[in-house]
């Protein structure tokens, strides 16, 4: 059974702003300081799934951008344009059924393209043991992480330690990014885990649970299959794809579904979703500011320093985050990153879209 990958590369990016934009989003970007948050994701689970069975999912609007940052190794026909963004559940199930229209039966492996690995054997590792599990039984599999602090910014996996079939636990509960209070709770409990957006299935069942619990999602798509991989594809696509339900995939279906199992990982995981994260990344200066920049301090500590033209001084400055590129400057509280897609939605109500 062949094993594929689907790597989802729409999103916007938004709490990256300034150096994030619509058409150049965070995932095209090397933050890492390795490559392209997309092409880190691509290369790391290499050794497992082929470049030939790799398959990115992006938006019409970020085409040019991804073409001209990914992997030369990853054919172009295996690029699926969304006409327009509608949440996980709508593009996870179009790269499904187009996969499966043209291999037939397979596990599919579902990526975020913005995620940051440290330990890249131990995450192949425990994505192995999610093929083999998924390969030997028709479960929903995803792959969570233990939590090391009691986070705000993600969502939570519920699971049952009593109740392991193989590596994999039932999971009761999917939980929505917490108050400051339910997230020490949940990290005391030790029976919750990080949402890391990472998922194994067979294609045959994540098709079937689809029938089952969005048919009207499934039957939309599934009527104009005669026309993925032909040259009027996109066209045909945006006659429907607007009219999808906008939801995710936790919400549409792993949430409905009595057969999701989740495996803990631990392998130095941050999904790189704000400014705050990259102090997870790189290493501090001894005043614990994480600085990348041409940068000149007085007495700042705790700071995210970011540049890429300008020399940013700062003065007295703690537990700030500053942002310098050529057209605009971020300033925020670093306890306020998460804010930072308001501002881009500001610049959208006010007309700036040469900001965006």
């Amino acid at each position: 059974m062949h094993t594929f990958s689907v790597v989802l590369a729409g999103g916007g990016g938004t709490r990256f702003w300034p150096l994030s934009r619509k058409d150049l989003p965070k995932q095209y970007l090397n933050l890492s300081g390795n490559n392209a948050l997309i092409n880190d994701t691509i290369l790391r689970q290499n050794k497992l799934i082929p470049y030939e069975h790799t398959f990115i999912v992006t938006g019409k609007g970020q085409q040019k951008s991804l073409s001209e940052v990914l992997l030369k190794e990853i054919p172009k026909v295996n690029i699926f344009l969304e006409s327009e963004g509608r949440n996980t559940a709508p593009c996870i199930l179009y790269a499904a059924l187009k996969v499966f229209q043209k291999y037939g039966d397979g596990v599919m492996c579902v990526f975020p393209s913005d995620n940051y690995i440290a330990n890249e054997a131990a995450f192949q590792s425990i994505l192995k043991d999610a093929i083999n599990l998924a390969q030997s039984t028709n479960m929903l599999i995803t792959i969570g992480i233990k939590p090391t602090f009691p986070s705000t910014g993600y969502g939570y996996i519920k699971y049952n330690p009593d109740n392991k079939v193989k590596v994999g636990y039932e999971v009761t509960d999917f939980i929505e990014k917490p108050v400051y209070e339910k997230a020490c709770q949940y990290l005391s409990e030790g029976s919750y885990l990080w949402n890391s957006g990472t998922f194994v299935w067979k294609l045959s069942v994540i098709l079937e649970n689809f029938k089952r619990f969005l048919p009207r999602m499934y039957n939309k798509l599934d009527q104009i299959k005669e026309c993925f991989w032909q040259k009027n594809e996109l066209e045909v696509l945006s006659t429907v794809y607007h009219d999808l339900q906008s939801l995710s995939i936790d919400y549409g279906i792993l949430e409905r579904s009595g057969d999701v199992y989740v495996i803990p990982g631990d392998f130095g995981w941050n999904d790189i979703g704000s400014w705050d994260s990259l102090g997870s990344i790189f290493p501090s200066d001894k005043f614990g500011n994480m600085v990348k920049a041409d940068h000149i301090s007085i007495d700042s500590r705790g700071c995210i320093i970011y540049g890429n033209k300008n020399t940013i001084a700062t003065i007295g400055l703690e537990e700030m985050i500053v942002v310098s590129v050529e057209d605009a400057t971020l300033v925020c509280p670093k306890r306020r990153a998460q804010d930072v897609k308001q501002i881009v939605e500001l610049l959208k109500a006010n007309g700036r879209i040469d900001l965006l």
